[in-house]
This record gives C-alpha cells, sequence and structure tokens, in this order.
C-alpha cells in the first residue's frame, strides 16, 4: 500500500469512530494516522468533520483554561497575602558557625530585613502573576476620570472666553 493512503479494511472502522463525532485529530490519533491521510479518506468516502462541534469544543476548552487561570490567580492571591503576613510573625533565626560548624537558633519577633525584603519579593511576584492570570476589573481608571474632569474645565472656559464682555473695562470709562 502506497504510503499516505489508508486501506479500505480500515474504511469500516473510519466511518464508525466519524460517527461517534470525533473529529479528524481525534481519529488520526485513534488510527495511527497523518491528517491528510484522515482528510483524503473522508472526502473519498464523501463524508465531512462539523465544524461547529469543533467550534464548541473549542470554546469550551478555552472556558475550562481561563476558569483554571482565573482559580491559578485567586490562589497566587492568598500565596501573597499569606507571605505578607509573614513579614510581622515572630520566626526563628538559624546559621551554622565556628570551627564546628555547630547549628544555633533563636527566636526573634521579626524576621530580619533580608527575610522580609525576600517576603516581600515572593509576595509581590505572586500579586503581579495573578493579575496576568486575571486582570483587574475597574469601572474606570484615575487618569480617565482626570481627564474627564480636564476636558469639562476646558470646555467651560472656552466657553466662558467666547461670552461678550458685558462690562467695560476700566481704562474705557
Amino acid at each position: 500500500m502506497p504510503k499516505g493512503t489508508m486501506g479500505e479494511d480500515k474504511f469500516e472502522r473510519f466511518l464508525e469512530l466519524h460517527t461517534e463525532g470525533l473529529g479528524r485529530n481525534a481519529i488520526c490519533r485513534e488510527m495511527g494516522l497523518t491528517a491528510a491521510v484522515v482528510s483524503r479518506t473522508a472526502e473519498h468516502l464523501g463524508v465531512t468533520f462539523d465544524r461547529s462541534r469543533i467550534e464548541a469544543a473549542t470554546a469550551a476548552r478555552l472556558a475550562d483554561l481561563a476558569e483554571r487561570r482565573s482559580i491559578l490567580a485567586e490562589q497566587l492571591t492568598s500565596d501573597a497575602e499569606r507571605l505578607r503576613k509573614k513579614l510581622w510573625e515572630p520566626t526563628v533565626v538559624y546559621a551554622f558557625g565556628g570551627a564546628q560548624n555547630i547549628y544555633n537558633s533563636e527566636p526573634v519577633d521579626e524576621p530580619p530585613p533580608a527575610d522580609k525584603r525576600s517576603l516581600m519579593s515572593t509576595a509581590g511576584i505572586a500579586i503581579d502573576k495573578s493579575l496576568k492570570l486575571a486582570p483587574a476589573e475597574s469601572s474606570g481608571s484615575g487618569a480617565d476620570d482626570a481627564k474627564s474632569m480636564l476636558g469639562k474645565l476646558a470646555q467651560g472656559i472656552a466657553e466662558i472666553a467666547n461670552q461678550p464682555d458685558e462690562t467695560p473695562l476700566e481704562s474705557e470709562q
């Protein structure tokens, strides 16, 4: 059998899979065929793949991915909150030292500055990543509000400037 073709003995299985609603790629995986062979066989057998089912499956997959990103963003925000809380909690500092490399530890009221910096940096990364996964929603940014206010102010000034003077200047009196 020439490469890139499928024997007639496999047509029945092909049609069964097609009838079950499997798409081209699923049939490729199931039968171990290339996409080109599946497409040519479908054309030869006079069958088509229902694009609406593929579109619906793609939309469902994208919705599932969006939900998973939303959940991950929520978890990252929780992680950031827990890390930030640790900035102000008692902890234990430790070190190995001396000629004998002896372990020493001591409880402290708060983490040392270097540990706080590390905690804050890690919390910041978690927040940044959560915002990339699920951007914060806002009804309008402060910049948009300021532009709107400045636009109205400029419009008001222009209206006043275009009004005729009703009182004579002191030099005209």
